[in-house]
């Protein structure tokens, strides 16, 4: 390291003059990872099953929920990677250099999807270089900014947390509108190509304060020294139950990406004069970011502490409560949708407004507080252990997602005969008989599977069991039809008149949304919730009105890269379909944990974790170390 670069902070009661540097960097960066990751569970269910030569088979809203969880968690242990390298061997300039370079290569491997090779292998490998860079990068970049005070301007240190904050959100709002526009119209490439153009460009501003920052040494061996002293381990001890109760706030904050989104596209998405897409709502997050940093620091925090006082501690507990206030929100509008009904996003925006809020309250005082709570030599590797409740957090919503999937005892099979059979079979098969729950051919619980390309297009039964399903179907499809496309109540239904399957187990009927609903029975093992519950979805398309014409027409194709890319390929996507009513079988493959219920878990469990937090944040006693 250069002798004209600074080791200790300046000695002035001013901005520290790296600041500059380290927000433009921060802006550019959030942009590209906040731009990749709003469009990922979209993505995962709508795309990538098209992007290779040959058909694929769709992902399930809850696999998509799984792998975008795990994927986010990932990236908050990998900041135990950088603040190990931080700290012991290249000090913080050098580490996040060094894994930004990493950083950028992941986001081009999302750009190279469906050029060569297999798109899955490109998102596994984008997205593990992702977690590596953007993950490893953050602890330092956190205590970056910290380092850059002294003890005269340490009264700052407040205020610039709320402006790398501010950072953050200005380059989300932007990237959050902006990426899911480039997926509808230009398609993954340029969506996942953009987000990484605006990473090459935060390296490079980074890159430009290099003699401006104060850069700290690796500490080395004093390192461990301080880790393993009385001191440091009481530290960790104490922060660490907070950083449980924190995890739980990001276990259900980081569903705003995932099982949000999702809900939002049954919602009514007419608004403020424009249709949005799904993914699109969460820009109203970065928005309310903008606005309650200055309304919370100048007016919310000051009124409440006339009232009592109002710690750290405290600002997190109230913020929990707002968590659950905001999912028992989405708990509503997901019971207006099981009923049929096609809310207004508009109640999903004010419930991005509760839970903003308690980001507000959680997350940046969270950060700042660690950082105050930590060692001097441990600055780093705090702020990793902090990062890591987002991990804890995002593991638990994936494994949640995880034991409620169903398998699809079609699905199991047909990979089982493709086993067997020579290659040549598959590519050339147009249908397969499958051996049902029995384990023989020539039996009413026989599956058909529908090949295109060598992959499982769709499964189908025998005559037997189509006969009882198209009968209870046509009860649905005669009354939708006679209500101008739209789905009967479950209480209007008489549920004799949707018969029986072939082993006695009665049909039932449930609505998924206003346009989709599902037929569903035990099947042949005449259990609930198994991998060989059957039964078929009926999708409804109602006539389309004509279109209005909008400003943003000018800017895109007139198609959606969607479209084209199906009609290549020779598929529809079902939103696509057409007037009328789309049907589609199925065995297994559904969840144990659906619609309202999965929201009211969530929400009881957060009410309940913030009532525990209380004797916690009563008893801890705070000790702050600065530089």
């Amino acid at each position: 390291m250069s002798q004209s670069i600074r080791t200790v902070p300046l000695d002035s009661s001013a901005m520290p003059p790296g600041i500059p540097y380290i927000i433009g960097n921060e802006a550019a960066e959030r942009f590209s990872f906040y731009g990749m990751r709003a469009i990922l569970v979209v993505f995962m269910t709508k795309y990538l099953w098209l992007m290779d030569g040959q058909v694929g088979n769709p992902m399930s809203d809850a696999e998509a929920t799984e792998r975008y969880h795990q994927f986010v968690g990932l990236v908050y242990l990998t900041p135990f990677l950088g603040a190990l390298l931080s700290d012991i061997f290249l000090g913080k300039y050098r580490t996040i250099m060094l894994l930004s370079v990493l950083y950028c290569a992941g986001h081009a491997a999302l750009a190279c999807m469906g050029t060569v090779g297999y798109s899955q292998a490109w998102l596994l490998a984008g997205l593990l270089m992702i977690c590596l860079g953007s993950g490893g990068i953050k602890p330092c970049v956190s205590a970056h900014v910290g380092d850059q005070f002294g003890a005269k301007n340490q009264h700052l240190l407040s205020k610039i947390y709320n402006w790398f904050y501010f950072s953050i959100n200005f380059g989300s709002f932007f990237s959050t509108l902006l990426t899911p526009w480039l997926l509808e119209w230009y398609g993954p490439h340029w969506a996942f190509g953009v987000p990484g153009v605006l990473m090459a460009i935060a390296t490079f501003m980074f890159w430009l304060g290099r003699k401006k920052f104060i850069h700290v040494p690796a500490s080395g061996l004093k390192f461990f020294r301080e880790l393993f002293s009385r001191e440091g381990l009481v530290s960790l001890a104490k922060l660490v139950p907070l950083f449980i109760f924190i995890a739980l706030f990001w276990a259900l904050y980081d569903q705003t990406g995932s099982s949000w989104v999702l809900q939002a596209e049954h919602m009514n998405l007419d608004f403020m004069g424009m249709t949005w897409l799904p993914s699109q709502i969460q820009a109203i997050n970065p928005i309310l970011i903008l606005l309650y940093i200055p309304l919370f620091t100048f007016i919310v925090y000051p009124l409440i502490h006339k009232i009592f006082p109002l710690t750290p501690l405290r600002k997190i507990g109230i913020g929990m409560f707002l968590v659950a206030a905001s999912f028992a929100l989405i708990m509503q509008i997901q019971t207006w949708i099981d009923a049929g009904q096609r809310p207004s996003v508009a109640w999903q925006l004010l419930a991005f407004v509760i839970i903003t809020a308690a980001e507000i309250m959680i997350s940046i005082v969270g950060l700042e507080f660690s950082y105050t709570q930590a060692p001097k030599n441990m600055k780093s590797l705090v702020m990793a252990f902090y990062l890591s409740a987002v991990f804890l957090g995002n593991i638990f919503t994936a494994e949640i997602n995880r034991f409620i999937q169903i398998p699809s005892s079609g699905h199991e099979q047909f990979d089982a005969l493709k086993s067997q059979q020579k290659p040549e079979w598959v590519k050339d098969a147009r249908n397969a008989i499958l051996p049902g729950h029995d384990q023989v051919t020539g039996t009413p619980d026989d599956l058909i599977a529908r090949i295109q390309h060598g992959s499982l297009k769709s499964i189908d039964f025998p005559d037997q069991t189509r006969s009882a399903f198209e009968k209870a179907a046509q009860v649905i499809i005669d009354d939708a039809t006679a209500n101008d496309y739209r789905l009967p109540s479950p209480e209007k239904v008489n549920a004799s008149s949707l018969g029986t399957d072939p082993w006695g187990n009665p049909i039932t009927y449930k609505i998924i949304s206003q346009s989709s609903c599902r037929l569903i029975s035990a099947g042949p093992d005449r259990k609930n919730g198994t991998a060989w519950d059957i039964g078929l979805t009926i999708d409804v398309t109602q006539p389309a009105g004509p279109k209005q014409p909008s400003w943003t027409d000018r800017f895109h194709p007139a198609e959606t890269w969607l479209s084209k890319r199906a009609a290549e390929l020779g598929v529809k996507p079902k939103q696509e379909s057409g007037i009328g009513f789309d049907k589609s079988y199925f065995s297994g493959g559904q969840t144990k944990l659906e619609g309202q219920a999965y929201y009211r878990f969530f929400t009881v469990l957060m009410l309940a974790f913030a009532l525990i937090y209380i004797p916690f944040a009563v008893i801890y006693r705070p000790k702050s170390y600065l530089h």
